[in-house]
């Protein structure tokens, strides 16, 4: 599936809202109401002002996909906060999804890329270790990976 990336320049979570059913709220955020309310994830979830959100869009320019990326310790580092495929989306998009975050992580002016993923999600945890991210803990059914995008640009 190609997948081409639009970055959420509005902070219109109405897309978002549209392809998420409530069923995989918990998913994405397992501390957000259900159903969906975009003054939450305006307040709560996507409320710093360094935070910047993109949508992936299939070949036929239907949105596919959400992630977003906060400005970690420093503008040099961004710190994946969530991502969602619908699922019609997820079979075998995991390398493509990691490229689209990296792409727009670069663009951003960022040098690393951090994220945590929970260990029950076996298929995540592999894309990103696939994708050249290094598990640096495990705590609370959670790892912490970074990738570090300078290295990869020099390589």
């Amino acid at each position: 599936m190609a997948l081409t990336l639009r970055r959420n320049r509005d902070r219109d979570l109405a897309p978002l809202a549209r392809m998420l059913p409530d069923a995989d709220i918990p998913l994405l955020n397992p501390n957000a109401k259900v159903p969906f309310d975009e003054m939450e994830w305006h307040r709560k979830w996507l409320g710093e002002h360094t935070d910047v959100s993109f949508y992936l869009q299939d070949a036929a320019g239907q949105d596919v996909g959400f992630f977003a990326l906060r400005e970690g310790i420093g503008p040099e580092v961004r710190h994946l906060t969530y991502v969602y495929l619908v699922e019609t989306a997820r079979g075998g998009a995991a390398a493509e999804l990691t490229e689209r975050v990296e792409q727009a992580a670069l663009g951003l002016g960022a040098l690393t890329l951090t994220l945590k993923v929970d260990l029950d999600n076996a298929p995540a945890l592999n894309a990103y270790l696939s994708a050249g991210y290094e598990e640096l803990s495990r705590r609370q059914g959670m790892a912490t990976m970074r990738l570090d995008l300078e290295a990869r640009r020099v390589a």
